[in-house]
C-alpha cells in the first residue's frame, strides 16, 4: 500500500511538471511601432503613436492573451513639416479629435483568441479611447519575437465626429473617412 502510493505522488509530480505555464512576452516599447492613415475627400494624413507598455500571453506557444497602453501624446503626424505639421497634430490632440490633455492613454485588451492558421490569430479585444470602449476585431500574425496587424478603427465610437459625413450632412469635399488604420508590429 505504501509502494502504491509513492507511485501515486511521483506520477502526480511529474505530471504537474509537464503542465504549460503561461509565458508572458512584455513588448519592446522602442522598436515596437504604431502608424496610423487617415483619408478624407481631398487626401490623407499618415503619423505615428508610441506604445507606453503591453505584453503577449503564450502557453505552449500558442497566443492566448495580450494588452496594451498608448501614449496619445506622443502622436504625431508624418506626412507634413513646418506650421501644418504643427497645426495638425494641435488639432488631433485637441477636443475635436484625441481629447489628449484629458485621456493620456487609449488601451487595448484581448477577450476573445481565434486560431486561424500556423501563427495566424483572430483577436477580439476592447479597445478604450477617450475612456470610450468598444469591441474591434483584427487578425494578428506572429512569427518568432514579432507579431504585426493593420487594425480598422471607426472613430465615431469614441465620440471623435468632427468633419464626419455620417452626422454632418453638408460638410462637402471638407468630409474625413469614418474608418482610420493602424499598422502595428511589435517587437517583444
Amino acid at each position: 500500500m505504501k509502494n502504491l502510493k509513492t507511485i501515486a505522488i511521483a506520477l502526480l509530480v511529474a505530471f504537474s511538471s509537464t503542465v504549460a505555464t503561461a509565458q508572458t512576452k512584455k513588448i519592446n516599447v522602442e522598436k515596437s511601432t504604431i502608424n496610423w492613415n487617415a483619408k478624407k475627400v481631398t487626401g490623407e494624413h499618415s503619423g505615428t503613436v508610441n506604445f507606453q507598455d503591453g505584453n503577449l500571453i503564450f502557453k505552449s506557444g500558442k497566443l492566448v492573451g495580450g494588452s496594451f497602453t498608448v501614449d496619445m501624446t506622443s502622436l504625431k503626424a508624418t506626412d507634413l513639416s513646418g506650421d501644418w505639421k504643427t497645426k495638425l497634430e494641435g488639432h488631433l490632440n485637441s477636443e475635436d479629435f484625441f481629447s489628449t490633455e484629458k485621456f493620456k492613454t487609449s488601451t487595448l485588451a484581448f477577450k476573445k483568441i481565434a486560431t486561424k492558421a500556423n501563427g495566424v490569430y483572430t483577436i477580439t479585444a476592447d479597445l478604450t479611447i477617450k475612456g470610450i470602449t468598444n469591441p474591434v476585431t483584427f487578425d494578428l500574425t506572429v512569427k518568432g519575437n514579432a507579431a504585426s496587424t493593420v487594425v480598422k478603427i471607426d472613430r465615431t465610437k469614441y465620440d471623435i465626429k468632427y468633419g464626419s459625413k455620417s452626422f454632418f450632412d453638408s460638410i462637402g469635399d471638407k468630409a474625413i473617412n469614418d474608418d482610420f488604420d493602424l499598422t502595428v508590429n511589435l517587437q517583444f
